[in-house]
């Protein structure tokens, strides 16, 4: 099963506190993504544009522009567990 995003919030640092539909909260760090892939990195350069990411209507993918998105398989596998 997908995880699906049942709340999310960009924090400092491009972190983003992400909370699944049953129960599971993390801390996903997009530096890690905004070093190794390319298109990532235009969250760096333009302004603002880390906070002004869309939840697409599955809630199954964070996007920031047509290059830059992330799924919430890899959020939910990879992301720190909060405590």
């Amino acid at each position: 099963m997908i995880p699906r995003i049942k709340d999310i919030q960009p924090l400092n640092d491009y972190i983003l506190f992400v909370r699944f539909d049953d129960g599971r909260e993390v801390y996903y760090d997009v530096k890690s993504d905004i070093s190794t892939i390319p298109s990532f990195a235009n969250l760096l350069t333009e302004v603002n544009l880390f906070k002004n990411f869309q939840l697409d209507p599955s809630r199954t993918c964070v996007t920031w522009s047509e290059e830059i998105d992330l799924p919430s398989d890899s959020i939910y596998e990879y992301g720190q567990v909060a405590n």
